[in-house]
């Protein structure tokens, strides 16, 4: 089975890279064995896009700002294992 790619698009000119390079952390540390990898990508234009395989999982535009990592981790495991249980952060 072919693990999944996650992207984060983040707008260097916003200097987005701290906050991008955190939510990555997160998500390997919970999903290291289920994700294929976390990528950065640099942008620019106040971009602020994560995306499962190619699709967008969360927009700073269209969800009003930035995900606390409960909640991306929430998205993740919605559309890669929809039944796991995410311990304390379910609760």
């Amino acid at each position: 089975m072919n693990r999944p790619n996650i992207t984060i698009h983040y707008c260097v000119l916003c200097q987005w890279l701290l906050r991008s390079g955190w939510l990555a952390q997160e998500l390997l540390s919970t999903f290291s064995d289920e994700l294929q990898q976390v990528a950065l990508s640099p942008a620019s234009k106040g971009i602020f896009q994560i995306y499962y395989n190619d699709e967008l999982i969360w927009c700073r535009v269209l969800d009003g700002g930035f995900p606390d990592a409960k909640v991306l981790k929430r998205r993740v495991r919605d559309k890669l294992d929809p039944t796991r249980n995410l311990g304390h952060i379910d609760s």
